[in-house]
């Protein structure tokens, strides 16, 4: 018999948002709106040259994330999704005793990835929804390699401000690679969630993490990105899969950052559907915290399961966490509509 690892043998696999055919699908904080137009277009160009291999350093597409940033192009490194860029930043720090601390509840990828480098995870648990920055910096130790910080927050869509960041960032020592994960920065308020490439990018050991699959539309193409000190970023760049970034979603990704008013004029509809989803649902008793990303947390606790059963059975699919609360997408307006009337006819059978 082959010897594998016990730490993968005993690790849960990440379960990805259920598809059924004929469902209105709101569990994958995906954008509803399709691609957008010129992606559309130079994605049709390029089907003709999809039997060579695309370009390994992506070059074109570390050009344009540059000029968008601001940076130079040696600051970036990319991935197929945000989820393998954090991987290769844990390969990137990994020791055989390394800890990888983040607040738990957060993105389910994390103690995976943290498994799968080698490392050790260290939850913190959350606050009133909301990740515990100071008991996350006390988490910290010698044997601490890289620290977490998803911001706002999945699946809670709940943010940290700039001043508990500042603090946070002070307080861990230099040698801990702090990485700012913002995969919903398109969807939050500026005036609650600080850009923390802005107040942080002339710092040594944090990285600033970005996607294309959300606000840009791109979650099947799989483009994900951070920007962080120079030579952090030469050694993420090693750990990348060779050509795991396709031809195809590097041009598309190219294109989606020229899309600004589109992007804009989406997330719009997507905030005010969100502030519509959650005034509706506090109407109907439930007691969720603001959302500053494109989807809402309700904390449904034992009742989790059974809601969001009850929701499959109407033909709406959301995302249940047992014994924690259930996240919902926001979609199309028709599809909140949808889901606020099974919303409103749900009876609790936990209290």
């Amino acid at each position: 018999m082959v010897l594998l690892r016990p730490s993968l043998v005993e690790l849960q696999s990440y379960v990805p948002g259920r598809k059924l055919p004929g469902a209105v699908v709101l569990a994958s904080n995906e954008c509803p709106y399709g691609l957008l137009p010129e992606v559309a277009a130079r994605v049709t160009e390029l089907t003709g040259g999809l039997s060579r291999y695309p370009d390994m350093g992506a070059t074109r597409l570390l050009d344009a994330l540059a000029a968008h940033h601001g940076v130079p192009a040696e600051r970036i490194a990319v991935g197929a999704g945000s989820s393998e860029v954090c991987g290769q930043l844990l390969h990137a720090v990994s020791a055989p005793d390394g800890e990888v601390v983040f607040g738990w509840r957060s993105f389910e990828a994390y103690p995976i990835l943290t498994t799968v480098a080698g490392g050790t995870a260290v939850r913190v648990p959350l606050r009133e929804h909301v990740q515990d920055l100071d008991a996350m910096a006390a988490a910290v130790t010698r044997r601490t390699r890289l620290v977490f910080v998803c911001n706002p927050n999945n699946p809670t869509s709940t943010p940290v401000g700039e001043a508990a960041l500042r603090a946070f960032v002070d307080r861990v020592p230099e040698q801990v690679l702090i990485v700012i994960d913002e995969a919903y920065h398109e969807y939050a308020d500026p005036a609650v969630v600080p850009d923390a490439l802005a107040l942080f990018g002339d710092r040594p050991n944090v990285v600033v993490l970005r996607t294309f699959s959300k606000a840009y539309a791109l979650a099947g193409l799989r483009v994900g990105y951070c920007v962080g000190p120079p030579g952090v970023i030469a050694q993420v760049r090693k750990a990348q899969t060779p050509f795991s970034v396709s031809a195809l979603a590097q041009e598309a990704a190219v294109a989606a950052l020229g899309e600004h008013e589109e992007v804009a004029r989406r997330v719009a509809v997507t905030v005010g559907e969100r502030d519509r989803v959650t005034r509706a649902l506090r109407a109907l008793g439930h007691d969720l915290p603001d959302s500053q990303a494109n989807f809402v947390w309700l904390p449904l606790g034992a009742d989790s399961a059974g809601f969001a059963a009850h929701c499959l059975d109407g033909g709406v699919i959301v995302r249940a966490f047992p014994g924690e609360g259930v996240r919902v997408t926001i979609g199309l307006p028709e599809e909140n509509s949808a889901f606020l009337t099974l919303a409103g006819d749900w009876t609790p059978t936990l209290r």
